[in-house]
């Protein structure tokens, strides 16, 4: 492809509006370009990219045994409804009434449509294990777009879906796709970490995303290198092990705090640390109960590990007049309750809380609070705490209790077994051996395509611009030359042909423009070879090959094409073996 015929908007400028260097340089470099919010057009560059990751992931899904689909993105809102999921994925659902009054989504995922789809197409337990997938445009009504491509309202997934006859030919596949995804994602360049997740609205046994470490990842990962455990800290477990404290402490006390209502307050006002102090968090679910959790003061509550406990879809703190209608004063609520409020709450407390400690917390009375409070004393009652709370750094690991670190996190893919969720939801069966119907199991597994394009360069620029790894990188070889008359072009011309006769992935920058323009924008493009003919091929008959990722630029006499086809082809090759070591 020569520069003259191409479109290759490059700019000097970062857009206003790009907080990363993924969206700075997907624009930059002529990529994408902003159609509103959430909302990108892919300009040829761009497009290229994305339709090389598209290979490989088909390529890998194929040679996996998995069959692709092509299915509509407009979906009936009756097989949603049938899966109980049209009110519960909330708003991020496009809703559509068409002019029959018949309700539709744009497919945020394919779930319902897969199920509804083979129900009848598997019959027997002969037509088992099957795997089917598509890659194709989802659809989410985000509240805040961000980060340009990595968190759009338009997006393409490859989502496939797996059905089995047993949990055993799940856990095959399951297994299976996650060494798929291991190699789809080392092929385009990344290095990405399997961690254990929250299986959210999908339903489902298990699940792991497949993450790559970012600091501008949006999701954080508990991490401990030696026990090779990895997982979000919305599902990592909490262990807590507390000592029992032999300490008698002085009796429950009632101390006047006014205007003292924070953690670091309360804290600052007692001489002790937050962990010493107990805070009450109020939540509204499913707008049907009012939750309060009591949990240690230097804590999170985890919003996931809540919506579990009540598999609820919607969770909101609640507002300072539901508190008040309550019978409670925020900022001085505790645990000492009385009947009448009790009545309306459903209460928890969390783990991280050591029943024979002594704490400080609200008194349920406006500018009081209680010292030397110790649970199992001052209850009179039996309290069941459980995990609620956010993994922190150096909390228990789950497999070898040592210490966790926290890392930022991109997600990339997603692995889920999803069980008979939609299965049962759909009645799809099949006859076993003997001619019993069975209920089939099933798998789901999702890569977003265009955050993968947009990861992959978070993790790989410099300060001049993208260094795509040379599987995915637009073109693989720029060529850029300098030509002062029509027969110095012609003689570049003739290399060009002739390498591109041989099937090179090769981008002639033919422009009339300076050889410092051109250099540039091929870094900021980032092909990850540039070979450079200008005035000293003419003059001394030299060329230099520039190997972008190292930023190695080494010179070489002419002699013949096929030479220097040759010394292409070694950086190339190399450049591929160093993809091929990812894990």
């Amino acid at each position: 492809m020569k520069a003259s015929k191409y479109i290759l908007p490059t700019t000097k400028d970062d857009p206003s509006d790009a907080q990363v260097n993924s969206h700075k340089l997907m624009i930059r470099a002529g990529l994408v370009r902003k159609a509103s919010a959430g909302l990108y057009h892919f300009l040829p560059l761009g497009l290229k990219v994305f339709k090389k990751i598209e290979s490989i992931i088909r390529e890998e899904m194929d040679l996996s045994g998995a069959l692709e689909f092509s299915l509509p993105i407009l979906t009936l809102s009756e097989v949603w409804e049938q899966s109980g999921r049209w009110e519960k994925m909330g708003k991020e659902m496009f809703r559509i009434k068409d002019r029959h009054e018949v309700f539709h989504c744009l497919g945020p995922t394919h779930e319902e449509s897969f199920s509804s789809l083979m129900k009848p197409i598997l019959k027997s337990y002969k037509d088992l294990p099957k795997n089917v997938y598509q890659i194709h445009t989802k659809f989410r009504d985000e509240i805040r777009p961000r980060f340009g491509v990595i968190r759009s309202r338009e997006f393409v997934m490859k989502d496939a879906y797996s059905f089995h006859l047993d949990d055993e030919s799940l856990d095959e596949t399951y297994q299976l796709m996650r060494k798929v995804y291991r190699k789809i994602f080392s092929r385009c360049g990344l290095k990405t970490i399997p961690v254990q997740a929250d299986s959210g609205s999908m339903g489902g046994s298990g699940s792991e995303e497949f993450m790559v470490i970012s600091p501008i990842g949006e999701e954080t990962l508990a991490i401990q290198k030696e026990s090779g455990y990895a997982g979000n800290v919305e599902k990592t477990p909490i262990n807590w092990e507390h000592e029992k404290v032999e300490k008698i402490f002085p009796e429950l006390e009632k101390v006047s705090t006014p205007n003292e209502k924070s953690i670091e307050e309360i804290s600052k006002f007692f001489s002790v640390e937050s962990k010493n102090t107990i805070k009450a968090v109020l939540f509204k679910i499913d707008e049907k109960h009012n939750v309060v959790l009591f949990i240690r003061g230097d804590r999170e509550a985890n919003l996931v590990k809540l919506k579990n406990q009540f598999s609820a879809t919607e969770i909101r703190p609640l507002s300072e007049p539901e508190i008040s209608k309550l019978g409670l004063v925020t900022g001085f609520i505790g645990p000492i309750l009385t009947e009448e409020i009790s009545k309306d709450l459903k209460i928890l407390f969390d783990a991280s809380i050591n029943s024979t400690d002594s704490y400080i917390l609200g008194a349920n009375e406006l500018d009081f609070h209680f010292k030397n409070f110790v649970p199992c004393r001052d209850l009179k009652k039996e309290i069941n705490y459980k995990d609620y709370s956010v993994a922190m750094e150096n909390d228990p690991c789950p497999i070898s209790k040592k210490p966790l670190s926290l890392e930022k996190g991109i997600e990339v893919g997603h692995i889920f077994k999803l069980g008979q969720k939609y299965s049962k939801a759909f009645d799809i069966k099949v006859s076993d051996k003997s001619g019993k119907m069975i209920t089939t199991t099933m798998g789901c597994y999702g890569i977003g395509v265009n955050r993968t394009i947009a990861t992959i360069i978070e993790q790989a620029n410099d300060e001049k611009g993208i260094i795509f790894p040379i599987s995915v990188a637009p073109f693989e070889i720029c060529l850029v030359s300098i030509s002062k008359t029509e027969s110095e072009y012609s003689e570049i011309e003739k290399i060009y042909e002739e390498l591109n006769k041989n099937s090179l992935d090769i981008f002639w920058d033919d422009r009339d423009l300076g050889a410092g323009f051109k250099f540039k924008d091929s870094e900021l493009i980032g092909f990850p070879i540039r070979l450079s003919l200008g005035k000293s091929f003419f003059e001394k008959k030299e060329y230099s090959i520039l190997n972008r990722k190292t930023g190695e630029e080494k010179t070489y006499q002419f002699s013949t094409i096929s030479e220097l086809e040759k010394e292409i082809l070694s950086l190339r090759e190399k450049l591929f073996g160093e993809i091929t070591t990812i894990v």
